[in-house]
């Protein structure tokens, strides 16, 4: 019987064969994209010119991507997805309106990564000083929206954020959740030589354990507060012996080399954060409303407020209280529900609470993601 001996040359024929006809269909593919990316361009351009501004549509994006997730046969994951397709609609975005967004900086803080996660990379980003410039910036119309925190899933609620919510014109047009990841940041890698670490409250608090067991020559007077993560890092690339605990971006940007990665005491550790601007945004089929709201100080008027919700079947996804300010030991509430304010029985619950409440303001209406 005859044998076939094929050589190394031969096979290495075979697979560069091989090799340009699966790539000469991915150029057919890439061709195709393109003239269909540039279609969809030229729509979006189009449907700029009739609604003539207003380009963010917070509504309209959510049903496109739990669209696109659901028809998804893989191999990528939706959040791939998600991501891929939050670039399409940033590019698509930019050729009907320009947008500026408002975050707290500086450049590298997960403020800015949770803005660039809800409005892709084509948008113009504004670094400000702190959360209340973060809606000064909107409130002028120097940016359009505002990315601001609210709350953590280890350290609860970002109190300055409620506080302007409160008493801000500003409206809640949407939430972004980002799963925060901190690493310990410095420009060596000799845990020993370091003698002071910067960050923001929350981080340290974030890290607290893992802190105590990998550092502990340091007291807890070398954990130096800063504005923020970034600005953490920035002071920590100016000297040897300082450490940062940020984000990987920040590090980035500072020139710092990661001595520890996730070093976060609960790896869900995951902060929400709010898009604030001046939209009434539509109902998207899974939604959330947010509103604060204040009652008279009498046993059982918590209990008797909440009333209507439960009568009407509404959820209530997160109840937190704050001091109101005006007088000593009274309290707001600000709460969450699952619905939009526009559905039935969403307003004739929110109609009970008006008349019940000392005080009610609805901040605003949005996809819940």
């Amino acid at each position: 019987m005859p044998e076939f001996i094929i050589s190394r040359r031969q096979i290495n024929r075979l697979m560069i064969n091989q090799l340009k006809q699966l790539r000469d269909k991915i150029d057919a593919i890439d061709s195709e994209l393109l003239k269909l990316m540039s279609a969809r361009a030229g729509l979006a351009r189009e449907i700029g010119q009739i609604k003539n501004g207003m380009a963010y549509r917070p509504e309209r994006e959510a049903q496109v991507l739990t669209r696109l997730c659901a028809l998804n046969p893989g191999p990528l994951a939706n959040e791939h997805i998600v991501r891929l397709f939050t670039e399409i609609m940033s590019l698509c975005r930019s050729l009907e309106e320009p947008m500026t967004i408002a975050y707290l900086g500086p450049q590298g803080t997960f403020s800015e990564e949770a803005a660039l996660k809800r409005f892709g990379g084509v948008v113009t980003t504004l670094a400000c000083n702190s959360i209340d410039d973060v809606f000064r910036k909107v409130e002028a119309g120097v940016a359009g929206y505002g990315v601001v925190p609210v709350e953590n899933s280890t350290e609860g609620a970002v109190g300055r954020s409620l506080d302007l919510l409160l008493h801000t014109p500003l409206k809640v047009c949407g939430e972004i959740k980002l799963p925060i990841h901190q690493h310990l940041l410095a420009l060596q890698t000799d845990l020993a030589r370091i003698k002071k670490i910067y960050s923001h409250p929350q981080s340290f608090s974030q890290c607290h354990e893992w802190l105590n067991a990998n550092l502990p020559h340091l007291p807890e007077v070398a954990r130096i507060n800063a504005a923020s993560n970034a600005d953490a890092a920035r002071l920590a690339a100016g000297d040897e012996t300082a450490a940062a605990v940020a984000g990987k971006k920040a590090g980035e940007v500072f020139g710092l080399t990661i001595c520890a990665e996730n070093i976060e005491d609960d790896p869900n550790n995951t902060t929400r954060f709010l898009v604030i601007g001046t939209q009434e945004v539509a109902a998207s089929g899974k939604d959330k409303t947010s509103l604060v709201m204040s009652v008279k100080n009498r046993p059982g008027a918590i209990h008797e407020l909440l009333a209507p919700l439960a009568e009407h079947g509404v959820s209530m996804s997160r109840l937190e209280s704050r001091p109101s300010r005006a007088s000593l030991w009274e309290y707001v509430f600000f709460v969450d529900i699952e619905g939009h304010q526009q559905d039935a029985t969403i307003a004739k619950a929110l109609q009970e609470l008006r008349e019940r409440s000392a005080f009610l303001k609805i901040l605003g209406s949005y996809p819940a993601m």
